[in-house]
């Protein structure tokens, strides 16, 4: 993994736009996995500046998104595809054809629904970056504490403390949904290249176990290390149990020197 501390949030933001944007340009047929929540917020509203002021193009672009809420159809305000359209997609070039989100919204045969929107991910010839957030519990996705490190794009029910996570999202009066469909932490572990992002001391834990702590379907960001091209942007607050952050800075700077073409557009 490539570690590198971000002064706040809003430098983060700033980086992660700059790998997804590089990846745009020098790939306009990018396939790019795509997260929600609170932290990439910031990321695609730098994706959404450089569409319209420097004509970042995403007319070629194909993304896949991680999860969807079971039960939310998707012009609910909660789901995934209406916080896609909301911070993202509604703002650039993307044609609707090629942004896939699970469908919150079937009833049955969901087995042979997520073999399919695996099927999708291999016919655009796989995921080329992968972003991915970090719940405070240590997982990626929706992938709770106790998923297969090999499992793939399935129907999961979600733990109690990601409820009580999320349910800030919600109405007073309305019910978090209690199941989700996610992609898999094979399926994840297939793209060319990861990129981690983490915001805030609420992560701060999450983040040492992941990138410090051992392999276990406990923490189940922490498979990432079995990867060979993980990038993690992480703030101040966010890294501020990590160990070995010395370690770190110098191979950032060794990266520079050595292999600049690692960096994917981060600024030096």
């Amino acid at each position: 993994m490539l570690v590198i501390l971000e002064d706040d949030e809003c430098s983060l933001s700033r980086d992660a736009a700059g790998v997804v944007a590089h990846a745009v340009r020098m790939h306009p047929h990018v396939a790019l996995g795509l997260p929600s929540g609170s932290t990439p917020i910031g990321m695609y509203r730098e994706l959404v500046r450089l569409h319209r002021e420097e004509a970042l193009d995403f007319s070629q672009v194909v993304t896949f998104n991680l999860d969807e809420y079971l039960g939310l159809s998707p012009d609910h305000p909660q789901s995934y595809h209406a916080y896609m359209a909301r911070h993202l997609f509604d703002h650039v070039n993307i044609r609707p054809h090629n942004a896939h989100i699970p469908d919150g919204s079937i009833r049955d045969a969901y087995d042979e629904y997520c073999d399919e929107y695996e099927r999708g991910i291999r016919e655009a010839g796989g995921i080329d970056l992968q972003i991915v957030g970090i719940g405070k519990e240590g997982h990626i996705g929706f992938n709770e504490s106790s998923s297969s490190l090999h499992s793939r794009t399935r129907l999961v029910p979600l733990a109690v403390q990601t409820r009580e996570d999320n349910r800030h999202f919600f109405g007073p009066n309305e019910a978090v949904p209690d199941c989700a469909i996610t992609m898999g932490l094979g399926t994840i572990l297939e793209a060319r290249n990861i990129l981690l992002l983490a915001s805030g001391a609420h992560k701060a834990q999450a983040v040492a176990a992941a990138v410090e702590g051992p392999v276990t379907s406990s923490v189940t960001a922490s498979v990432l290390q079995f990867h060979p091209h993980v990038t993690v942007l992480v703030d101040r607050e966010a890294a501020g149990k990590l160990r070995r952050i010395d370690d770190y800075r110098r191979a950032l700077d060794m990266t520079r020197k050595m292999n600049p073409r690692r960096l994917w557009g981060l600024r030096s």
